[in-house]
């Protein structure tokens, strides 16, 4: 049985890498997204505050996840790092939004800083 190579998933719908890393790894059929952070896919930072900044992470991953062939309802887990637990509730609300029916399991951090000082950060993985 030969080991499965990972496939690179990347759009110019969502922002670049800003390290050294992929938008998205596919490996048979589920897919690992990196953590979207509320950058425009040209790599400007998002003003706002938590909802329009979990709003477009939430466009990020769906951009990533349509070039894979995915969409939201395909997500079987979401990691999501919050920089401030007291804003729980305005990004829960927009998560489910985004999930309707659909309850991936998922696990919420509070972090201490997130890159470029932002207030949400969010990784899935989908099943594909």
């Amino acid at each position: 049985m030969t080991k499965q190579q990972p496939q690179m998933i990347s759009t110019t719908n969502a922002p670049a890498a800003i390290g050294p890393y992929s938008q998205a790894i596919k490996l048979g059929n589920l897919l690992f997204t990196s953590g979207q952070i509320p950058l425009n896919a040209d790599g400007t930072l998002i003003e706002g505050g938590i909802e329009e900044q979990t709003h477009q992470v939430f466009r990020n991953l769906e951009a990533v996840l349509a070039e894979a062939g995915a969409t939201l309802s395909d997500t079987v887990k979401a990691t999501v790092f919050i920089k401030d637990m007291n804003q729980f509730a305005a990004l829960n609300a927009i998560y489910a939004s985004y999930f309707g029916d659909h309850k991936p399991a998922r696990s919420t951090v509070e972090v201490a800083r997130l890159p470029k000082d932002v207030l949400v950060e969010i990784e899935l993985i989908v099943s594909i």
